[in-house]
């Protein structure tokens, strides 16, 4: 998975009576900080303008033609204050941008206070969050309230909202592929499509007795078959696996890679039992967990909501998310719990290579042998965000936290991929989750970004978040 960083539009703020001066050389440290940090840099030409930068409305305006023009191209925008900036030209230039909005201030040396020389953007970024609040313009700030392009603190400013706009960018027009029926004995699945359109999720339903169809029509010696069973042999041991399964898995894996291009799906959701091992003989976790992996966030039992919440996770870490089961209690610790799922977790967010295995707590209902796919093993050691999504009433709701895979041990004869995680007041969440009518599913993705995800889905997305 290699996610590409976003980019932004950079507006400069200018009030005539304080130093034009500073203008040029932000400029110049703007766009060198944001393009050596990886990302994409726009910026209006600067004799479009006084000075490159913005003050009157009408220069506000040439501002939000700028932003229609590349509109295509643009993530986010920075609101850079070198001086004070005059908030008039800020809202004719950002009323109708649709964009976060990250405001950036330049702080004042101590020994520069003299009337040439100081800035007072201190003070002027008040004045621009007042009337961006006052025109219901959204905005993100972070601290401390001033900080100049080159410090510490805008560089986590930076990586905050950088997350952030691939989280907005990412969400607001969502394709979700939802491929099967729901599970009738699994309501807490129940997902309502109006209100994900509503936040710019499209849901685009396929039959499963279709897939099983098209999974004939793919021949060996095509080269999709080729590649995705080169793809598959490494990805895992298949040593214990029969090959009429493999066969099968390959072919189904095949199937989706088509349908998921196609029609230029972004996520997906799969009924993945009890079909697949009755008809097929297989379990497709270990195609799910590959599909992870490649930035398609694929999550089981036909959890739409949980495919939206792992492409958000997925989009701010840069980094693959799964769907696991807030599972087992770890001995007395009641701060750790065991999260498991059959075998869909990607690779890169496993201890070690994993190994294909019949599904056998399956196997106790269709019989050994007919559901072999699950990718077993262990889930690594390292910082971790979760969350879930559910629908009620017309709203979507959200719930986020933090907390840590442990290298704590779990019994060899504990069946899928599992890990222990710690999060610092769980009976606190457990209670949260359930008491919010949320779903026995959880996203997970490796790093500490659940900041940047809430901000993006309650802030500019239309969300209802809690943190847990």
């Amino acid at each position: 998975m290699n996610e590409s960083k976003p980019t932004f539009a950079v507006y400069f703020g200018n009030r005539g009576f304080f130093p034009a001066s500073h203008q040029s050389s932000a400029r110049e440290e703007m766009k060198r900080v944001i393009e050596a940090a990886g990302y994409g840099c726009l910026m209006m030409e600067a004799k479009q303008t006084r000075y490159g930068a913005v003050e009157t409305p009408d220069e506000g305006r040439k501002f939000a033609a700028f932003i229609e023009a590349h509109r295509a191209k643009i993530d986010g925008i920075i609101l850079c204050l070198p001086n004070f900036g005059d908030e008039n030209g800020a809202v004719e230039a950002f009323k109708n941008a649709r964009f976060p909005i990250l405001i950036q201030a330049y702080p004042d040396d101590l020994d520069k206070m003299a009337p040439a020389l100081r800035r007072d953007a201190f003070c002027g970024k008040f004045s621009i969050m007042d009337v961006f609040k006052q025109n219901s313009i959204p905005f993100t700030i972070r601290k401390p309230h001033v900080a100049a392009p080159s410090s510490k603190g805008f560089a986590e400013a930076l990586d905050h909202f950088g997350r952030l706009c691939s989280v907005t960018s990412g969400l607001r027009n969502l394709r979700v592929a939802a491929i099967g029926a729901r599970t009738s004995a699994f309501k807490t699945v129940r997902i309502d499509e109006l209100a994900l359109q509503k936040r710019g999720v499209t849901v685009e339903t396929y039959d499963l007795s279709s897939v099983m169809d098209r999974m004939k029509g793919i021949r060996k010696s095509s080269t999709i078959y080729r590649d995705k069973a080169q793809m598959l042999r490494g990805y895992s041991d298949w040593s214990a696996a029969p090959e009429e399964a493999f066969d099968t898995i390959v072919r189904l894996g095949a199937t989706l890679d088509e349908l998921l291009l196609r029609d230029n799906i972004d996520c997906m959701a799969l009924r993945c039992w009890v079909e697949m091992q009755e008809i097929l003989h297989i379990s497709p976790c270990v195609l799910m967990g590959a599909l992870n992996d490649v930035g398609m966030a694929s999550a089981c039992e036909l959890d739409i909501g949980n495919a939206v919440a792992m492409k958000a996770l997925s989009l701010a870490s840069r980094s693959p998310a799964t769907c696991l089961d807030w599972n087992n209690n770890y001995g007395d610790d009641p701060d750790k719990v065991i999260l498991f799922h059959c075998g869909p977790v990607p690779k890169s967010l496993m201890a070690a290579r994993g190994k294909i295995s019949d599904h056998l707590i399956l196997a106790n209902a269709v019989g050994e042998g007919r559901s072999y796919g699950c990718d077993v093993g262990r889930i690594r050691q390292t910082p971790m965000s979760f969350g879930s999504l559910t629908t009620e009433d017309g709203a979507s709701r959200v719930y986020l936290g933090e907390g840590e895979f442990t290298g704590d041990p779990i019994a060899e004869n504990f069946f899928g991929c599992a890990g222990v995680a710690r999060i610092d007041g769980l009976q606190d969440v457990l209670a949260a989750v359930g008491e919010g009518g949320f779903r026995h599913h959880v996203s997970v993705t490796a790093g500490k970004v659940a900041a940047p995800v809430e901000e993006a889905l309650s802030k500019y997305l239309g969300y209802e978040t809690q943190r847990v």
